[in-house]
């Protein structure tokens, strides 16, 4: 005969408890376990297997679909924003979730920006609100938590903003890289991707099937200005085989090295406007500062204290890092697209033309994207003068 199931101590996770082979975690409390044991008990089988289940099982049923049904970088990027939280929450149930949980583990952080914090709390809102989809919940515990407005990341260059980057950037690369989405606005997770077999040398432009495009509708067409198509063409020569895009270890750029390779760009740039304005990090500052840092460091398998030198060093160094970021705009590839977007439309490309070049399904995404064009007083006037002209 069955043992009956019965709730168990388990030595610093709390209590739990077997139903059929299913381990249920009832809490911390005892009283508050038992009562817990006791409503899984009344609770039909359907419905049992997913009352009182961890949240960390939910996130990995939801990745499991995410990984089926999205993008490798989707499931990416909610991957590691789960990650962190459950690492945070490792008992916590999903009915026991509640908004303060995850407003209060992106307070912890502290140094997030808007946005960060907004796909902080998307990505476990997602995950809570596609579980009541699925039924595995009767009510979302987290429906009323609020999130932070996007920020506008718009980063539009000047011509001469442009040949700025371009001296800063390093290597050859990602100069290369730079230069081909400057010139035709295409998607970074287009050109991160792009191989020799999707180039169409006679037509000028890059062909990337379906299944590998954002949405995975419909073929991308990038077209190429003639820069583009000699260093598509270069780097055919290079990489016949494999990503066009590669670092100078031989390595396919990614999202991640490309948004490193901006920071350090924003760092040289940033140190130069330091130096021409002859800019320092004040000594008191420095002094300050030195009083959060960390006072021992690992050598050689030894722990042992930092001494006041390396101290004023390391606090001097990364005040220094936080100026210079202050100083210049945070380029990036989107950026680039952006600014081709602007100055395609501001040079009189027609807005249908210009959400087709841009791989947009929808024209009027070119629209909500767009708008701050309107608001250039110069551009608008001479719009409105052309619309009215005679011939």
């Amino acid at each position: 005969m069955p043992k009956k199931p019965k709730p168990w101590l388990r030595k610093g996770r709390g209590w739990w408890v077997t139903i059929e082979g299913k381990q249920y975690a009832l809490g911390t409390d005892k009283d508050d376990a038992y009562a817990e044991f006791h409503r899984l008990m009344t609770q039909p089988k359907e419905r049992r297997q997913v009352s009182g289940k961890l949240f960390a099982g939910t996130a990995d049923d939801f990745l499991d679909f995410v990984a089926k049904n999205n993008a490798e970088a989707t499931f990416a990027f909610y991957r590691d924003l789960l990650q962190k939280f459950c690492s945070l929450h490792p008992n916590l149930r999903i009915d026991q979730l509640r908004p303060f949980h995850v407003q209060k583990w992106v307070d912890g952080y502290g140094h997030l920006s808007k946005n960060s914090r907004r796909n902080h709390m998307r990505a476990v809102k997602r995950c809570v609100r596609w579980a009541k989809k699925m039924g595995y919940i009767d009510t979302n515990p987290i429906e009323d938590l609020e999130l932070p407005g996007a920020e506008s990341r718009e980063v539009c260059l000047t011509d001469a903003e442009y040949i700025e980057l371009l001296r800063f950037a390093s290597p050859d690369s990602l100069k290369d890289l730079i230069t081909v989405t400057w010139e035709t606005g295409c998607r970074p997770q287009e050109s991160l991707i792009v191989r020799a077999s999707h180039v169409d040398l006679e037509n000028q432009r890059w062909i990337i099937p379906a299944s590998e495009t954002k949405g995975e509708r419909c073929a991308r067409v990038v077209y190429l200005t003639d820069e583009a198509l000699f260093i598509t063409r270069k780097l055919m020569l290079s990489h016949p085989v494999g990503n066009l895009f590669c670092n100078s270890s031989g390595r396919p750029w990614t999202a991640d090295t490309v948004n490193c390779a901006f920071d350090r760009i924003r760092q040289r740039m940033g140190k130069a406007v330091m130096a021409e304005r002859g800019v320092t990090v004040p000594d008191d500052e420095v002094e300050a500062f030195v009083q959060t840092l960390k006072k021992t460091k690992m050598e050689k398998g030894v722990l042992r204290e930092k001494r006041p030198a390396e101290l004023r060093t390391e606090a001097r160094q990364k005040l220094t890092k936080r100026l210079a970021a202050t100083l210049v705009p945070r380029y990036s590839l989107y950026a680039l697209r952006h600014t081709w977007a602007t100055n395609a439309l501001q040079r009189g490309v027609n807005s249908v033309t210009v959400a087709e070049l841009m791989g947009h399904s929808d024209p009027s995404t070119l629209a909500k994207t767009y708008q701050h064009v309107s608001k250039n007083p110069k551009f608008m006037l001479a719009e409105a003068k052309r619309a009215t002209a005679r011939a």
